[in-house]
């Protein structure tokens, strides 16, 4: 039977979507020695760190194009091709984030003021956890199609999901509490530097706010 349906079906892209997504997570993780070496300062290893932010996600990028056409147009896909070329796009919008922000650092040789370098750190790995758990979520997409998005699996990555928008509201938080304490250091910085430090902390936010919109195309994807 199962020989039988991939016949019709073909290759499932279900296992290239979470290649694409493992892809997509290792270039945000990517950030974090890009932003080791901007705390030390060395920005040899900061240019190396986004060159190699910039070359994930050319790959990631290869990995969506690819997919995207070679996705069947058949009637008989287990979900709304519409719907997973959302989910796709969605993931994308990580990896494209996440070299914006690697851009941004390098391009305005950006330092981080002592008092802010921990707490912006802790912020980092939060909006990065999200996109870790926004992959935990599509690595169970192969399982949602097996149980024809059905019973207890349905309730497994329900609760992923609330824990990812739980993660996603953790750095809102952490948002208001970055934007106060750098609104405490203004006078100690020029103005333009306090500026790009802003657009780098709203930035930050707006990746994890793209790996909850990762979980909300797949919310969508099992809903139908």
């Amino acid at each position: 039977m199962k020989s039988y349906f991939s016949s019709i079906f073909g290759r499932s892209p279900v296992s290239p979507l979470q290649q694409h997504m493992a892809k997509v997570l290792a270039c945000a993780e990517a950030l974090l020695p890009l932003f080791k070496a901007v705390s030390e300062g060395d920005y040899n290893a900061v240019a190396t760190a986004q060159q190699r932010v910039s070359d994930i996600e050319r790959e990631a990028d290869a990995l969506k194009k690819e997919l995207r056409d070679k996705l069947p147009h058949s009637m008989f896909m287990p979900f709304d091709r519409a719907d997973f070329l959302e989910l796709l796009r969605a993931q994308d919008r990580i990896a494209n984030k996440s070299k914006d922000i690697a851009g941004l650092v390098l391009g305005r040789k950006m330092q981080l003021p002592e008092p802010l370098v921990d707490p912006f750190m802790d912020y980092l790995n939060r909006a990065i956890d999200a996109s870790r758990q926004a992959k935990n979520t599509v690595d169970q997409l192969d399982e949602l199609v097996e149980t024809g998005f059905r019973g207890a699996e349905v309730e497994v990555v329900q609760e992923m999901l609330d824990k990812l928008d739980a993660i996603e509201h953790d750095t809102d938080r952490m948002q208001v509490q970055l934007r106060s304490l750098l609104q405490k250091l203004e006078p100690r910085i020029p103005p333009v530097d306090v500026m790009f430090l802003y657009q780098l902390i709203e930035r930050v936010r707006s990746l994890a706010d793209r790996a909850q919109q990762t979980g909300s195309r797949l919310q969508i994807l099992m809903a139908r």
